[in-house]
């Protein structure tokens, strides 16, 4: 019974912990994404509500996407709070070990993570989504649009005087597949018809395959071809940019849904990674947990603090660009995408392991 009141107002004073770090996170990330929102819609007539309710759109993903050092600082300051009170000592007298305390925070870290996974993370991508949507409803640049839907790729663009309506069924590799091009006059007349089986679409200008072309007008022509170079301002890295901010994908949905999401034109390996980090979110939020016990526990001399503090956030700051220097090789296919995202976690892994073992003979 003794223990079960000591867990849980170690558990709730974590948890309190945590709630205040993003309630500084969330705040520090409002003032910044306000100024950018204010500034975009400096051309608009639109007043303050709108970037407001923008930001508190996206600050959530972002608190998601930083939660591991949000669980890193949560753990140190309640940890620091408790060893400057003395409570660490005076629970270690009733037999509570270091490793005690690590296993509770890291198993609470752990569930958290899951929550995000499954609850939050749809509620996330769902704002991100609705973010994204409501600007780009303001973009400025309304000459070329791009839009990759179940029924189909559908593009926009203006090539100096003319501008180009394209049809697609989908992409498939580097190609769009039962391609209709529509060209317009200056007075938004059709004047050209291309309807072709695919359009090689990596670079620029396109090879257009397989079909014919109907020239409009008093000197109208209609001829078939096998190859026809088509002058066009989008390519597939364009193309596929529209979805790079996974973060308009759920978990659920990832893992659900990917052949539907490759289907639209989404890329498989950036999928699979996304994928891949979810899953090892919980595993990321207990070692940094361990991180902070690690540092936390390791002496009991208050004056320590600081300096333990001052190691922390610069191994934070190593851990952070580790991460993301990880990712990149992945992206850059130097190292397979899943070695990647998983790298980090079996170094810190390795490190933590060695760690708490000496925090728990102390």
């Amino acid at each position: 019974m003794k223990n079960s009141v000591i867990n849980t107002y170690l558990i709730k004073e974590f948890l309190i912990g945590i709630g205040n770090v993003v309630l500084v996170f969330s705040a520090g990330g409002l003032i910044m994404n306000l100024r950018e929102e204010v500034t975009y819609f400096a051309d608009y007539d639109v007043g303050i509500m709108l970037p407001i309710a923008l930001s508190f759109m996206v600050v959530p993903s972002i608190l998601v996407n930083i939660f591991p050092f949000i669980i890193f600082l949560s753990s140190m300051w309640v940890l620091i709070k408790l060893k400057n009170s003395n409570e660490i000592l005076s629970l270690k007298t009733f037999g509570f070990s270091s490793a005690r305390f690590v296993t509770l925070f890291g198993a609470t870290a752990f569930f958290s993570g899951v929550i995000i996974l499954l609850a939050v993370s749809p509620v996330t991508s769902l704002m991100v989504k609705y973010y994204e949507d409501v600007k780009g409803g303001y973009d400025l640049d309304k000459s070329h649009l791009a839009s990759i839907t179940n029924n189909g790729v559908w593009l926009k663009e203006k090539v100096g005087s003319e501008t180009n309506f394209i049809k697609s069924k989908k992409i498939e590799d580097d190609f769009l597949l039962d391609v209709s091009i529509y060209k317009l006059n200056e007075e938004n007349v059709l004047i050209e018809r291309i309807e072709a089986k695919k359009a090689n679409i990596l670079n620029t200008p396109w090879v257009v395959e397989d079909g014919f072309k109907v020239v409009l007008g008093e000197n109208g022509s209609s001829e078939k071809f096998e190859t026809l170079i088509f002058n066009s301002t989008f390519n597939k890295a364009k193309l596929n940019s529209i979805y790079s901010n996974l973060d308009t994908l759920s978990f659920y949905k990832i893992v659900t849904e990917t052949d539907d999401l490759v289907e639209k034109g989404y890329n498989i390996k950036l999928l699979e990674e996304k994928k891949h980090y979810y899953l090892s979110l919980p595993f990321f939020l207990v070692l940094m947990v361990f991180l902070a016990s690690i540092f936390s526990l390791n002496s009991n001399d208050k004056k320590q603090n600081i300096y333990y503090i001052l190691l922390s956030i610069i191994t934070c700051v190593v851990i952070f660009y580790f991460k993301n220097f990880s990712m990149a090789l992945g992206a850059t296919e130097r190292i397979p995408l899943i070695i990647s995202v998983w790298s980090p976690i079996i170094v810190l892994t390795l490190f933590c392991s060695v760690g708490i073992m000496q925090i728990n003979e102390k």
